[in-house]
């Protein structure tokens, strides 16, 4: 939402400025992995107000940074460019870097796509993205084709966000599942709606009598 987290990832400032090109724009996901999964939730407990428990955390829990595509370098602007010259170029200019900066694999082999897409479903990744060798980038606009796994599940919404272009629409719902013990533990949110039915969302939401529950 264009809100600044250099103060929340302080271990990734340095890596950055060691690995990335000194003027570049670069699109990518920070993340956090613990064991062999990626995990949203210990992600989300790094953007703490404490400059004390930030410093902490980093040390405990460091995050790396995923790179997924070149936006521009120095002068050159490469948002017209298509997707596979762009790749290159992110290539060439990470082709010296070490984590924690990655760049994201990417193949061209439909079988080894499929491999992926079963592979990496246990380390908590949702699927596969495929982006056409001729797109261009374009920033709002969803251009990819994003393959995930599906799966169905009666959740509970335990909150919402309102969506950014104003207070009439859904940005994302918070979701929780009762474990066997009762307890209500938080899954997730989740937030790819049309926006005509993000407006109805809230209009759902807002007749619905609140019931004062937890999240643990």
């Amino acid at each position: 939402n264009e809100r600044p987290m250099t103060r929340y990832f302080p271990e990734l400032v340095e890596a950055i400025k060691e690995n990335l090109p000194e003027r570049c724009v670069i699109d990518g996901e920070i993340i956090v992995v613990v064991g062999d999964r990626l995990e949203f939730e210990v992600l989300q407990q790094r953007i703490h107000p404490a400059a004390s428990r930030v410093k902490l955390l980093s040390q405990q829990t460091p995050a790396r940074f995923i790179t997924f595509d070149l936006l521009a370098l120095d002068d050159v602007d490469y948002t017209r460019l298509p997707f596979q010259q762009r790749r290159v170029a992110l290539e060439q200019a990470l082709a010296g870097a070490s984590a924690p900066i990655h760049l994201t694999p990417a193949t061209r082999d439909h079988d080894v796509a499929v491999q992926w897409f079963s592979e990496f479903e246990g380390a908590g990744l949702d699927g596969v993205v495929a982006k056409p060798l001729q797109g261009t980038y374009q920033p709002d606009k969803r251009v990819m084709f994003k393959i995930k796994h599906e799966r169905t599940a009666d959740c509970v919404v335990a909150g919402y966000r309102l969506h950014k272009s104003g207070p009439d629409a859904v940005g994302s719902l918070l979701l929780g599942l009762y474990d066997d013990a009762g307890v209500l533990a938080n899954v997730g949110v989740i937030g790819a709606f049309p926006m005509e039915r993000r407006r109805q969302l809230l209009e759902e939401l807002l007749r619905v009598e609140p019931v004062v529950g937890y999240l643990r």
